[in-house]
């Protein structure tokens, strides 16, 4: 059981208090808040079950003798594993949605939410969006995501976890959208024979092993499966690349984010036109390109997967 400070009374004095605590122990925040106190705002109302959009007024009321010990030992926990404040609370929230997550899967925290919170406008007109498909969905939070905004899409979540797929089968649940929602375990497109889909969009795995190495340890208390791909991060980005036109129909897109291996992808791919989104609430490393694009720099991609 973690130490009680004194004279610590209402949710304000614990948020304070765990917002200094976090700052001194040199925490890094990047799952969901960006500082210290936003950090301490979630987990201090998650130990006493209230959402984070809780009145203003709700900031001066008292804990409780029992409601003091949970709030401590959350936050003690925090400082010590240097585990993501998501996963202690198990839940994160993407699109404006709430999500289940544990340490199978990677905290949602991908800018490519803009892009499904407006039906992937003006890239696709969204009436002709039929069919989605979320590659290497982990909680499956973009698919879902996008079957939740996207009410007559048909949306497949693709991931090689079977325990990642628990969890979005617990996603699909929560959101009650099995009955657009499949799940399939697979390594990319395999398990996938010749379906063809409207959009495909994936956040994969795309960082490089020497970046991996220097990234703080909350980064490490998420699964490696997620993040790791190759001396350059770009193993699976792509296999991407070359398989995803025979899945996609006429007039489909591609988007994947890349984060920092834009510039190695960049350097791997000179000649083809990716399309980097710019996003109003911040985030990068997202492109796009179409069917067609796929299509005419095969080549190019092919010698680059396998050179």
């Amino acid at each position: 059981m973690a130490e009680q400070p004194d004279g610590l009374i209402s949710i304000q004095d614990f948020v304070r208090w765990g917002a200094s605590r976090f700052n001194a122990a040199g925490l890094h925040f990047g799952h969901g808040t960006d500082n210290a106190l936003d950090e301490a705002a979630l987990l201090v109302l998650s130990a006493l079950h209230l959402e984070p959009n809780v009145p203003a007024h709700f900031r001066d009321c008292r804990l409780t003798p029992a409601e003091r010990v949970c709030v401590c030992d959350l936050i003690e926990r925090r400082i010590v594993e240097r585990m993501p404040a998501a996963y202690l609370i198990g839940r994160a929230w993407f699109a404006g949605l709430e999500f289940r997550v544990n340490e199978h899967v990677l905290v949602p925290r991908s800018p490519i939410a803009e892009l499904v919170e407006v039906g992937f406008d003006p890239w696709i007109d969204a009436d002709r969006i039929a069919r989605v498909l979320d590659l290497c969905c982990g909680s499956g939070c973009i698919g879902i995501a996008a079957a939740v905004y996207l009410p007559d899409a048909d949306v497949d979540l693709v991931d090689i976890s079977p325990d990642a797929l628990t969890i979005a089968r617990e996603n699909i649940a929560r959101h009650r959208v099995g009955d657009r929602v499949q799940v399939f375990e697979s390594d990319l497109f395999t398990a996938l024979g010749a379906q063809r889909y409207d959009v495909i969009v994936s956040n994969p795995p795309y960082v490089a092993q020497a970046e991996f190495d220097t990234l703080p340890a909350e980064y490490h208390n998420e699964p490696a499966l997620g993040l790791l791909a190759g001396d350059d991060g770009l193993d699976i980005v792509l296999r991407i690349l070359d398989e995803a036109a025979a899945h996609l129909h006429e007039r489909g897109i591609l988007v994947v984010e890349v984060g920092n291996a834009l510039p190695a992808l960049e350097a791997r791919l000179p000649d083809v036109p990716f399309t980097w989104i710019e996003f109003e609430r911040g985030g990068e490393g997202v492109f796009l390109l179409t069917r067609e694009q796929l299509l005419e720099y095969q080549p190019l991609i092919e010698q680059a997967l396998y050179s």
